[in-house]
């Protein structure tokens, strides 16, 4: 089964890291990861940008409408998604409450829509 891992974290923590400080978290980050693709529950992942380079759009009197940034007033923002395979919800939990990223900033974790995503597939395939 396929769950989205959303990665959130406090930027102004990592503003405060030294370079060997960040560099000694992501280099965690990465063995972990390793270990997740070893056991074959590494599916994907990608770091995001900032959250100040965001754009949000909103459908408004029908039409798309941009605002620069993201929306959500707090500080934890999102970071980053891996995508892991787990048998369940609770083996999902327990891998990624293992991950280091879990020490700046909390993860949270939601199965794949795997019936809308077999739609895009299968438009996907269509296409080509």
């Amino acid at each position: 089964m396929k769950f989205i891992c959303l990665g959130y974290s406090d930027h102004s923590k990592f503003a405060a890291m030294s370079e060997a400080e960040m560099g000694a978290l992501m280099e965690e980050c990465f063995a972990y990861d390793d270990i997740l693709r070893q056991g074959g529950h590494f599916a994907g992942g990608e770091a995001l940008q900032a959250a100040d380079q965001a754009v949000t759009l909103r459908h408004r009197n029908g039409k798309a409408e941009a605002t620069d940034g993201p929306y959500a007033e707090t500080k934890e923002q999102l970071g980053g998604i891996l995508i892991l395979e787990a048998k369940n919800m609770a083996h999902a939990v327990e891998l990624m409450s293992k991950h280091p990223g879990v020490k700046v900033g909390p993860f949270e974790i939601r199965p794949a829509d795997e019936t809308i995503n077999a739609m895009i597939e299968a438009r996907n395939q269509s296409t080509n």
